[in-house]
C-alpha cells in the first residue's frame, strides 16, 4: 500500500530521515515510533508531498508521490502535528468547508462529531481561536476523518487529547481498521502503539533501528529476558554459577538474585543454583513492556539498567513459580 524506499532527508547537513526503507500492508495499522527528533514527522511530511527527499523514493498504490502527487494524495486523508485553521472561522464553518472540499455530505459530519464526542451543536458557532487545544485537536481529527479515503496519516493524533478523547479516537481507529482501511500515525506515546498497532517501526536519529510487530519485538526482548530469583540463602557465590550456566548478566541485590538469560537456559541455571546450594522462594520472569523494548532499541537504557534498579515487579504481572526441584 505504502512503500518507502531508502528515503533521505537533509535539514543544514543533518540527516533527518537517513536512508529509511520500509511497507506498509493494505489493511494495517502502522506506527512510526520515536523520541523527539526522531525523524518520524518529517518521513509524514516526505509522505504527503509537504517535502521533497533530497533521495529515495515513496510510493502509494504503485503511485510515486513525487512524479503524481495529485494522484497519490487522494488516496489519502491527513493529520498534521499541528493543527491550524484560520481562528476567525467557526468550528461549524471549518467542517462544512473539508467536507465540500472531500466531496463529502453533512451528514458525514455529524457522524464523525458523534464518534468522537465532538458537540457540534455547542460548538457549531465557536470560532477556532477560542478553542482549548484539545478541543481543536479533535476538530482537527474530524477534519481528517471525514474523508472516505483507503488510507488515514496521522502525526501524532493523540496530543492534547484528555483520556476521554484518547479513548474515542482508539474506538474510532479501531472501526476503520475493522473496514479494512489503512492506518499510519506516528506517535511517542508507547501505550498508543500498544494497543492500536499491528507493526511498528522505531526511528532514531532518523534512522530505522526496528520494524517489526509489537509481539515480535516482545519476543526478541524475551531471548535475553530478566528474572529475579528470591533466596533464603543469598551467597555472592550464586553470580558466578549463574554466570557458568549461560547468564549474560547477574548480580545480587538484597536477598534477590537478578539475571539475564536466553529463555531456553533459564531452567538449567535455576536448576544449577538449586544444585549448588541455593534456597529459592520463588522465582519470576517479568513480561517485557514495550517501553522496555523501546529503550533498549533507543539506547538510553542499557540491558543492566533493570539489574543496577532491582525492578521491583508484582507478581500477578509476570510468570512465577516455586524452586524447580518442586
Amino acid at each position: 500500500m505504502i512503500e518507502v524506499e531508502h528515503v533521505v532527508k537533509v535539514f543544514e547537513g543533518v540527516r533527518a530521515v537517513d536512508d529509511v526503507s520500509l511497507r506498509v500492508r493494505a489493511g494495517e495499522t502502522f506506527a512510526l515510533l520515536g523520541p523527539n527528533g526522531s525523524g518520524k514527522t518529517t518521513l509524514l511530511k516526505c509522505l504527503m508531498g509537504l517535502l521533497k527527499p533530497n533521495s529515495g523514493c515513496i510510493r502509494v498504490r504503485g503511485i510515486e508521490v513525487g512524479s503524481d502527487p495529485r494522484a497519490a494524495l487522494s488516496l489519502m486523508s491527513y493529520l498534521p502535528q499541528r493543527v491550524a485553521f484560520p481562528e476567525g472561522l467557526t468550528v461549524r464553518e471549518v467542517l462544512a468547508f473539508y467536507a465540500r472540499l472531500r466531496g463529502e455530505r453533512s451528514e458525514r459530519i455529524a457522524r464523525v462529531c458523534h464518534q468522537l464526542r465532538l458537540d457540534l451543536e455547542e460548538l457549531s458557532n465557536r470560532p477556532i481561536g477560542t478553542l482549548s487545544s484539545g478541543l481543536l485537536q479533535r476538530v482537527g481529527l474530524a477534519v481528517a476523518l471525514l474523508a472516505e479515503v483507503p488510507i488515514f496519516v496521522l502525526d501524532e493524533p493523540t496530543v492534547s487529547l484528555d483520556p476521554e478523547g484518547v479513548r474515542r479516537l482508539r474506538a474510532v481507529l479501531a472501526e476503520l481498521r475493522e473496514k479494512g482501511r489503512t492506518i499510519l500515525f506516528s506517535s511517542h506515546v508507547l501505550s498508543d502503539v500498544e494497543t492500536l498497532a499491528d507493526r511498528v517501526a522505531v526511528l532514531v536519529h532518523g534512522k530505522l533501528v526496528a520494524l517489526e510487530s509489537v509481539e515480535g519485538l516482545r519476543d526478541h526482548w524475551r531471548q535475553n529476558a530478566l528474572t529475579r530469583v528470591h533466596l533464603w540463602n543469598p551467597n555472592e557465590r550464586f553470580v558466578e554459577l549463574a554466570h557458568r550456566h549461560g547468564a549474560s548478566e547477574a548480580r545480587l541485590l538484597g536477598s534477590s538474585l537478578l539475571f539475564r538469560s536466553k529463555a531456553s537456559d533459564r531452567l538449567a541455571i535455576l536448576r544449577a543454583l538449586e544444585a549448588g546450594g541455593a534456597r529459592i522462594e520463588t522465582f519470576w520472569t517479568p513480561e517485557p513492556s514495550l517501553e522496555e523494548v523501546y529503550w533498549n532499541h533507543v539506547g538510553k537504557r542499557s540491558a543492566g539498567d533493570a539489574l543496577d534498579r532491582g525492578d521491583r515487579v508484582p507478581e500477578s504481572a509476570t510468570t512465577a513459580g516455586r524452586a524447580p526441584s518442586e
